[in-house]
């Protein structure tokens, strides 16, 4: 039985929307959403947050999510890279003798994520032999990188050397974006591949409704806005 930890980054300095971690959404902090749909889904072994801030670490203590150490100031900044995090957390619990063999990195700006979420990508990792699962949203076509254009000495050209052939939107190819959601991956994709990602990275498709990452305020206020519809 493969053990599975579930990585919460949650550093301090968010500028987008100051202190987004801990603030309060719909009455509970941010990181409730990422503990309570952890637990519910049942495949996490442990839940650690990694996390440069005491002040968020005694909040996700009060969530019951693992805080087993705190983030080097280094991998905290506003252009940290996640993947370094990831080794940093998986090398700090092997010092202290526990080895998982997934990885689930769930970013609390994602609080729309539902326990199935996680469970469907663990599941799919697992079943269909993947080196890691991510969550995506199809783009609308009018974004697909066949319709788009880029400016080149002034003049529009298209972004895509296929796209000089679409004209519809209708006509272009379907595109994903990662949304956040969901990660999951081996941990040898991590340390032997290199990467979160690995050479078979599959899809976890999820509807526009399903999915928000919280970047600015506004997206605070969308966030509100469907968790409040969402329990009335």
């Amino acid at each position: 039985m493969s053990l599975v930890l579930g990585l919460v980054p949650a550093r301090a300095g968010s500028k987008g929307v100051p202190g987004k971690n801990t603030r309060l959404l719909a009455g509970r902090p941010l990181l409730a959403y990422t503990a309570d749909a952890a637990r519910a889904s049942g495949v996490i072994d442990r839940l650690v947050l990694s996390t440069d801030d005491p002040a968020i670490a005694e909040v996700g203590r009060g969530l019951n999510i693992e805080t087993p150490f705190l983030r080097p100031a280094e991998l905290a900044a506003d252009d940290s890279p996640m993947f370094p995090v990831i080794v940093h957390a998986l090398s700090a619990l092997e010092a202290g003798g526990w080895i998982p063999d997934i990885v689930v990195l769930l970013q609390p700006t994602s609080p729309l994520r539902r326990p199935d979420h996680i469970v469907h990508a663990v599941r799919t990792l697992v079943d269909v032999g993947a080196d890691s699962v991510v969550s995506v949203v199809e783009l609308p076509r009018h974004l697909s990188p066949d319709y788009v254009m880029r400016l080149e000495q002034g003049l529009l050209v298209s972004f895509l050397p296929d796209g000089v052939r679409v004209t519809r939107r209708q006509d272009a190819r379907a595109a994903y974006v990662r949304d956040g959601t969901v990660y999951a991956c081996w941990r040898k994709t991590v340390l032997e591949q290199g990467s979160l990602y690995g050479r078979l990275s599959h899809p976890l498709i999820l509807p526009a409704s399903e999915s928000l990452s919280i970047d600015t305020i506004d997206d605070w206020h969308e966030a509100e806005r469907r968790i409040g519809t969402s329990c009335s």
